[in-house]
């Protein structure tokens, strides 16, 4: 069924705007004076969609992102409406005029004609695969079979909320420090590009011999006064080279290795990998998704090539017989309490609760280890900069000395 965007008024003579779905532009503007609607302008929406099959589909860049909490929020409501015993096809025609995203409100019009049209749930997201992951398709088939799609939909958007929360509270512990480095690196950049020629520059008519530390702060200086632009141009440069790099899959390769050799960065990043690898696994195990085809979709969103190649070589060895914890254990990336508990967890026969705990323990460890880091990074970028700034007053200071002693 097309699906039209409109503006219209209202009763009180206010513009609206939405969308709506009817067979033809007249049924569309019936369907909204019906609903004492009265359009002004009815378009129907062009089947920008099919660039969505492929996950690296350019519509975002278009018509919006969708933000996972944008998703989390229509799977709560969802399942909220799907419990209290409203049908998927109406649910989901009550959730369309209550999203904020445009580009939502569009992907859930069609996803409703779809399930109209015959198709399951499950076969209407999978269109969209640049908004519902794997992980979020294969949980809603495994719900739609076993006839649990309302459970289904609550751990969906608990699992949403809660890496969408831990992944918020990181950035918010990162944002002073960044924004101070940032200012720090602006002022340095003025000091030394504007300002430092001013006041060296008496240094240099004087014709006597300067101290190290102003000569060398001289020709940092002099550098950045004719070659800013250089500068500016090396760091893009690096920035557009190191994308680019993790774009292929040996750069993708190289950077991730690289990660998991840097002291305290490799610990934080294998933690939050291992946090999200249970928490998805579990939340698959306990939705009926069998250990094979879970494994599949979880080395898929743990965010490292390396450890993604630890759990597929793990998968294979499972698909022989091997227990869960020792396959994982062989390739020795991922911390040994984490082997322990699961192989706990697979002899007691409870290895989805297990692995829940795992993801609450790592998920804890990587906030704490982020709060650390951070209250320890404010007062060294402090000093760094007192230093930098020390050396200054120091650089302009020595021949000052120098010529009030020649004057007595």
């Amino acid at each position: 069924m097309p699906v039209y965007e409109y503006t219209a008024l209202d009763i009180k003579g206010k513009t609206t705007a939405g969308i709506i779905d009817a067979e033809s532009s007249l049924a569309a503007r019936q369907k909204l004076r019906a609903s004492k609607t009265f359009p002004v302008t009815i378009k129907e929406v062009s089947d920008t969609f099919a660039s969505e099959k492929s996950k690296k589909s350019s519509l975002p860049f278009f018509f919006g992102r969708i933000r996972p909490s944008e998703v989390a929020i229509m799977t709560r409501q969802l399942a909220t409406l799907v419990d209290a015993g409203f049908p998927l096809v109406s649910a989901i025609d009550a959730l369309i005029p209550q999203t904020g995203s445009q580009l939502l409100k569009k992907i859930l019009t069609r996803i409703k004609n779809s399930i109209m049209e015959g198709n399951s749930f499950a076969e209407a997201l999978s269109s969209y695969p640049g908004t519902f992951s794997s992980l979020y398709l294969n949980m809603v088939r495994a719900g739609e079979t076993s006839g649990t799609l309302e459970i289904v939909l609550e751990r969906l958007a608990d699992i949403t909320e809660k890496q969408q929360a831990l992944k918020n509270r990181i950035q918010s512990a990162l944002y002073y420090p960044i924004f101070m480095l940032f200012i720090g690196a602006i002022v340095l950049f003025l000091l030394l590009t504007f300002i430092i020629p001013n006041i060296t520059s008496i240094f240099t008519d004087m014709n006597q011999t300067l101290p190290a530390p102003t000569l060398f702060l001289i020709a940092v200086s002099s550098f950045f006064t004719s070659c800013w632009w250089l500068v500016l141009l090396v760091i893009v440069g690096m920035v557009f080279a190191m994308h680019g790099l993790k774009k292929t899959e040996k750069g993708r390769r190289f950077w991730d290795k690289t990660m998991l050799f840097w002291p305290g960065i490799c610990i934080l990043i294998t933690k939050l990998a291992v946090a999200r690898f249970a928490r998805t696994l579990g939340s698959l195990l306990e939705n009926g998704v069998s250990m094979l085809t879970a494994l599949e979709i979880v080395k898929n969103i743990v965010g490292n090539v390396v450890l993604a190649d630890a759990i597929a070589e793990a998968a294979n060895e499972v698909r022989k017989g091997q227990g869960l914890g020792v396959s994982l254990a062989v390739a020795e990336v991922f911390p040994n309490l984490s082997i322990q508990m699961i192989q706990v967890g697979e002899q007691s026969g409870e290895l989805e609760s297990m692995l829940n705990k795992i993801a609450n323990i790592y998920e804890n460890e990587v906030e704490s280890s982020i709060m650390s880091m951070t209250s320890l990074l404010e007062p060294v970028m402090i000093l760094i900069m007192g230093v930098i700034v020390g050396f200054i007053v120091l650089a302009i200071c020595l021949p000052i000395f120098e010529m009030s002693r020649l004057v007595r």
